[in-house]
């Protein structure tokens, strides 16, 4: 099947049609690009912000988004809303497409040097309610690539501690010990910020 629903012109909601996404999914399963739109248009911010936790190039994060989107489309009749929901589904692909171009520009997420570039904030008012998302984002996005992938995985996406040595090929301690100092360099951060 063809995707290219970014190309097409058509746009349920333009046509004054209500489609609910289990609509949407099965529409766009049969090739229906305004279908696929549709679902796009509902999940586009919140696959962007997954491939840029992963990945804080927004180059890298918009081919795997792109990536990600062919595997999505291409493999809709795989999705069993009995299994999961569609967005979790979606998840775990975009995940695995960021992890892929982790592997692909040969990053060595276990052994790469910390650095002390984290970002200095100087809030105009201490407090809680001053952090945004777009700053945990930046904070994230500047963890070493191997703190930063192993936190996103557990924290974000759910893997376990035994899920992760497995898909890096590293032992659960040192899963356990990466996700350990990625907390900790957040928490620094995040007490800049406060």
């Amino acid at each position: 099947m063809a995707v290219s629903f970014i190309y097409s012109t058509g746009d349920i909601s333009s046509m004054g049609v209500s489609l609910s996404e289990r609509d949407a999914i099965s529409m766009a399963n049969g090739g229906d690009y305004a279908a696929q739109r549709h679902l796009y248009d509902l999940f586009r911010t919140k696959w962007f912000m997954i491939c840029l936790r992963y990945l804080p190039n927004r180059n890298d994060a918009q081919d795997a988004l792109q990536n990600g989107l062919v595997q999505i489309f291409s493999n809709l009749q795989n999705f069993n809303s009995e299994l999961g929901d569609f967005g979790g589904w979606t998840s775990r692909i975009l995940t695995n497409e960021c992890l892929q171009i982790i592997r692909k520009n040969k990053k060595n997420i276990i052994t790469q040097e910390l650095s002390n570039d984290l970002p200095v904030y100087y809030p105009e008012e201490n407090g809680l309610d001053k952090i945004s998302r777009e700053d945990i984002l930046r904070i994230i996005q500047k963890l070493p690539t191997g703190y930063r992938t192993i936190f996103n995985m557990y924290v974000f996406d759910g893997y376990s501690h035994k899920e992760i040595a497995e898909y890096l090929n590293i032992s659960e301690g040192t899963s356990k010990s990466q996700l350990f100092k990625a907390r900790k360099m957040l928490q620094e951060a995040l007490e800049v910020i406060i």
